[in-house]
């Protein structure tokens, strides 16, 4: 391990490596909000500092069984919550093609980490932008596909790979029902015969704050698909637009909701000034060990579901959802995908992410929200490079339970498109 060391002295992509002696078996690594038995497990929060779990999540549990071998625990931003990976209080990841640049968030580690060592990582939240970031593939399964069992954050678990191949090998080892989860002991059986996607719909309307270059790589990708053979339409899907606000809400509900036991008693640090009374106690607490990230987000979803305002957003947002999913569908019916960028600008220096306007970092998830928001299987894909050679991706999103097609549709565009791997030396 001690090459893996070496490495992560320069990317800072994990959070802690694995001591494990064992050299046989194929390689993987997990996100740091993912449970590994014997391994810190801090979800990139000092609220967590010290906890080293005594059991697997299942997906890693699953991996181990079949022979892998866990690298270690990778950066992410503190339970899940950022974009741009540098919220993390054990290391901020740094892009393999730029170490000055950002590696995207949640999964920046699991991104980094995959782009600069041949294996596969397992990686949550919007997998999308770290992929695109990294010049990797992100693949989100359909929610409930890998069990959420031993997940920390309020989300669900990708995978990341810097071969569809190696993805493909993975996936079904991760995939089995598992009765902890009810939602994946429910899934149907994962099927991959190499369906091919023969038709996708791109929206006709790209929102504006796209930057040139990424409109550029995307639109030569579009005539690369039709040089694949697949039939590119554009349709109107107005629908988009609501699943950001939508999911913005939802999410901040869960997390405060999903937070509200990190006060100082059972669970996280619990060496807080038990002389102070009841709400003084849990305030002073929660400030001292939750980055202001976190705070702002337990905030909004505690705004947002006080008795007189539930029903103005948080009930509303449900029903957006619901709206976007149907919407979704409908558009399954004529085309076997959709076909957007996957963030809407490249990796940005960590010099001037305090300069980009709140407007740009909350539109930076507006391609990624809404299939994350429906539970859609979405994947994100190399499609090219800008003046600087900073990687760019296109995410292509299909109905639930149909990963096969997008795992096809990965090997193929692995033959059609040249992808970069970046220069790494120890």
């Amino acid at each position: 391990m001690k090459d893996v060391r070496i490495l992560n002295d320069k990317y800072r992509m994990f959070s802690a490596v694995s001591e494990d002696p064992n050299d046989r078996g194929f390689l993987f690594s997990a996100d740091d909000c993912l449970s590994a038995k014997g391994i810190l497990m801090r979800c990139g929060s000092r609220m967590l500092d010290g906890y080293t779990p005594l059991f697997d999540a299942t997906c890693v549990e699953r991996l181990r069984a079949a022979g892998g071998k866990l690298i270690g625990k990778t950066n992410t931003d503190e339970f899940a919550i950022g974009t741009f990976c540098t919220n993390s209080a054990y290391g901020v990841p740094k892009n393999p093609f730029d170490p000055e640049r950002s590696c995207g968030g949640p999964s920046g580690g699991s991104a980094c980490a995959s782009a600069v060592m041949d294996h596969v990582s397992l990686g949550i939240g919007s997998v999308s932008c770290p992929a695109s970031f990294c010049g990797v593939y992100g693949l989100m399964p359909t929610y409930g596909r890998i069990s959420r069992y031993g997940l920390a954050a309020t989300d669900k678990v990708g995978l990341l790979s810097s071969s569809p191949k190696r993805m493909a090998e993975c996936l079904p080892i991760v995939s089995e029902k598992d009765p902890k989860d009810g939602v994946s002991f429910a899934q149907p059986d994962l099927e991959l015969k190499g369906k091919k996607i023969v038709s996708v719909a791109v929206p006709e309307d790209i929102p504006t704050g796209v930057s040139k270059d990424v409109l550029s790589a995307f639109e030569t990708s579009l005539d690369v698909l039709k040089s694949m053979g697949i039939e590119v339409k554009k349709v109107k899907m107005s629908f988009l637009k609501y699943a950001l606000p939508a999911h913005s809400i939802i999410t901040a509900s869960e997390t405060s909701t999903g937070l509200a036991k990190y006060v100082g008693m059972r669970y996280g640090q619990q060496d807080g000034d038990l002389s102070l009374k009841f709400d003084d106690y849990f305030t002073s607490f929660r400030t001292e060990y939750f980055g202001e990230d976190t705070k702002k987000k337990i905030l909004l979803g505690t705004y947002v579901r006080m008795s007189k305002l539930r029903d103005r957003y948080y009930v509303k947002a449900r029903k957006v959802r619901s709206y976007v999913v149907a919407s979704y569908k409908k558009v399954f019916e004529d085309h076997d995908a959709i076909v957007t960028p996957s963030v809407p600008f490249v990796s940005p220096k960590f010099n001037d992410i305090p300069k980009i306007p709140s407007d740009d970092v909350y539109n930076a998830d507006i391609f990624s929200c809404p299939p994350n928001l429906a539970g859609m299987p979405h994947i994100s894909v190399p499609c090219g490079y800008d003046g600087n050679g900073m990687p760019i991706g296109m995410q292509l999103v299909t109905d639930h339970w149909c990963e096969d097609p997008l795992i096809t549709f990965a090997k193929d565009w692995s033959s059609a498109f040249a992808v970069k791997r970046p220069e790494v030396s120890l």
